[in-house]
């Protein structure tokens, strides 16, 4: 259901990166340049919240631990169904508007799916 892809150092994220499908290549970038900045991060690549959620708690809480509320889901669908896993200060980038037509990496840019977006939107999560 989800699984660490990369976690902080001492097993002890100052934020989680979530990410379900073709996001998690952004996530894993985001992080590497995070931890470059002394930011510990843990990835997370969520494909089925079913079997997650059919997870005992115990288990579910090690790959997302409660005391981490800084927590960032990166989808490019919407963002409906995200907000229980990234809690109340979590973060959620998702596109909850179709209809452009471009090129893929310019839909992608100017939907924000970028590196230095997800680390801009982490930064502000553990700022405030």
């Amino acid at each position: 259901g989800a699984y660490v892809l990369i976690d902080a150092p001492n097993g002890k994220p100052d934020l989680i990166l979530l990410a379900s499908g073709s996001e998690v290549g952004l996530i894993v970038a985001a992080a590497e340049r995070l931890q470059q900045q002394d930011i510990t991060v843990r990835c997370v690549s969520m494909p089925s919240w079913e079997l997650f959620e059919a997870l005992p708690q115990t288990e579910r809480d090690a790959v997302l631990p409660p005391t981490v509320g800084a927590r960032l889901a990166v989808e490019l669908g919407v963002s409906q169904g995200w907000d229980r896993y990234i809690g109340a200060r979590g973060d959620m980038l998702g596109v909850e508007r179709f209809g452009a037509s471009a090129p893929a990496a310019v839909l992608l840019r100017e939907y924000g799916f970028t590196v230095d977006n997800i680390c801009a939107r982490a930064k502000a999560l553990l700022a405030g």
